[in-house]
């Protein structure tokens, strides 16, 4: 089994949504004691955006591409590699005005690409990385209702859009609101961790 764990916080060690990554990841690790861990922490190791230069390359054909070109696409390619592998995924995902941290939309536009990680097909676009469960560790300033959460949505449609469409969003909610919320947010996310299959 291979597991890949994306942090996406700008807090390091602490952030929740890293902690609440790392029980699940040890979690999975205790039921499967051979699993392969391999943890890209998308804050330190920074993945240039998604801009006009990278979509030239993109669109390139691979043999006509400078060498410039090359090395852009080569890094797009290594997360999509780590994607492909992976048969587990848990996502670290806190909560930034509303939405997921850039870093996380950027490995989004990263492993993105049709023909590879997607296809359009005359009944709609299909995600080709399937067959994969992915957790999400959602941690937040505030406590949102699930019916009016405002970036689970947004991670959900592009899960789907790629196939992943196999995932547990376990949440840490409270974490601004004062200690008392923030352990109260916590307790609920180790709860939920400790109940996962």
């Amino acid at each position: 089994m291979n597991i890949l764990q994306l942090n996406s916080s700008l807090r390091g060690a602490q952030s929740e949504s890293i902690r609440v990554a790392n029980s699940i990841t040890a979690k999975l690790v205790a039921a499967h004691p051979d699993a392969k861990v391999k943890v890209r922490d998308l804050v330190a190791d920074k993945h240039p955006i998604l801009d006009e230069e990278t979509l030239g390359a993109l669109f390139t054909p691979a043999n006509q591409r400078t060498a410039e070109q090359a090395a852009r696409v080569a890094l797009d390619d290594a997360l999509i590699a780590e994607a492909q592998a992976a048969d587990i995924i848990v996502m670290g995902a806190p909560m930034y005005n509303f939405a997921m941290p850039v870093q996380l939309k950027g490995w989004f536009d990263a492993v993105s690409r049709a023909g590879v990680t997607f296809r359009y097909t005359e009944a709609g676009p299909e995600g080709l990385l399937k067959n994969k469960k992915v957790y999400v560790a959602a941690a937040r300033g505030g406590v949102y209702p699930k019916e009016s959460d405002p970036q689970v949505p947004q991670i959900v449609t592009l899960l789907n859009f790629l196939g992943l469409k196999d995932h547990t969003f376990v949440y840490s909610p409270g974490q601004a609101m004062g200690p008392d919320a923030a352990a109260k947010g916590q307790a609920e996310a180790d709860a939920a961790v400790e109940a996962l299959a």
